[in-house]
């Protein structure tokens, strides 16, 4: 006779999509990372390779159905956006293993850019329910937005090298030619038409690089932290810098923000704009919304005391950053 023990805990399937060539994901010792630190006692493990554009969406939608618990993504934003689409108002979990050149979710939840720190709070398996948002029924998880970070987003997407050093090169190369365009903005209770050098949308704080463009940002709150940079003069560009990597560029003046559930861009003609760090050619006409509790996601379960985390963070941010560079 079978007898069932009630104290045995059914191992957790987790399908881990590694997309391999997103900065230190671009390892072939990466499947032996996540054997080696993933508790194997708890989990089924499923390591799988992305082919190209859309496929770690198609794999995490087949999970889905496989029943799945958990779909782990290593790689970078544009990696984790296209798990995490397919799992919006799903039961099973997104886990992030950070590994590209931004990183904006992965920062802005706490989740440590080292890979076998960012594994070790798989096995722990705290999840919390967190909104998510979209642009024209497009998902995005941390920002979206219109202006000059959309055009920085399209040269970056083209350059021959990812990293933060590669994105200052495009950042400044474009700043020198950019002009502010015209937008109408819409919320339930307001038209606002403004020049705007930079309209972004956020559901998360930060761009990624520890850039926060809506530091008070929050994934549970229902609602879009709206940022609009109006244009400024070349003097002030330091200043906003510095209080962009300071979470105090809402204190701006040259700074206007807002918090609503959904809005709508209206700008003359359909252009570029960006979904989480990714350039899109989009219509003129922009419909975001938030939609609260729709994903679960793997979190960690207390905020680190380590003073020493920082500080390894760094050096493996400046590492990535080096490997970039000179494609290592």
């Amino acid at each position: 006779m079978y007898v069932c023990n009630s104290n045995m805990e059914l191992k957790k399937k987790i399908l881990v999509i590694i997309n391999p060539i997103s900065g230190a994901a671009h390892r072939d010792y990466m499947p032996e990372i996540v054997n080696r630190n993933l508790d194997s006692e708890r989990f089924d493990v499923y390591v799988r390779f992305t082919q190209g554009p859309g496929h770690a969406t198609e794999m995490a939608k087949k999970a889905i159905e496989h029943q799945f618990d958990g779909v782990i993504a290593i790689g970078g934003d544009g990696t984790i956006n296209e798990t995490a689409s397919a799992l919006i108002n799903s039961p099973t979990a997104l886990g992030i293993v950070p590994c590209g050149s931004g990183n904006g979710l992965a920062r802005h939840l706490g989740i440590p850019l080292i890979p076998e720190r960012a594994l070790k709070i798989i096995n722990d398996w705290h999840t919390d329910s967190l909104d998510y948002c979209t642009v024209n029924d497009i998902p995005f998880f941390c920002t979206c937005g219109v202006g000059f970070d959309a055009t920085v987003s399209e040269k970056f997407a083209a350059a021959k090298r990812r990293g933060p050093i590669s994105y200052a090169k495009n950042a400044i190369i474009e700043y020198l030619n950019y002009r502010s365009q015209e937008y109408v903005i819409k919320t339930h209770d307001s038209d606002i038409a403004v020049k705007a050098f930079v309209i972004a949308c956020g559901n998360a704080s930060q761009y990624g690089n520890n850039a926060y463009i809506a530091p008070r940002a929050s994934m549970q709150d229902g609602l879009i932290d709206v940022t609009i940079i109006r244009p400024f003069n070349p003097i002030e560009t330091p200043i906003i810098g510095i209080q962009l990597f300071t979470r105090q560029i809402d204190k701006n003046t040259n700074i206007q923000s807002f918090r609503t559930r959904e809005l709508t861009i209206s700008r003359p003609k359909a252009a570029i704009m960006h979904v989480d760090g990714e350039p899109l050619m989009m219509e003129a006409d922009l419909h975001i919304k938030c939609h609260p509790s729709g994903i679960n996601i793997i979190t960690p379960a207390k905020e680190s005391n380590s003073i020493f985390e920082p500080i390894e963070s760094g050096f493996y941010d400046f590492l990535n950053a080096i490997r970039a560079e000179f494609d290592l």
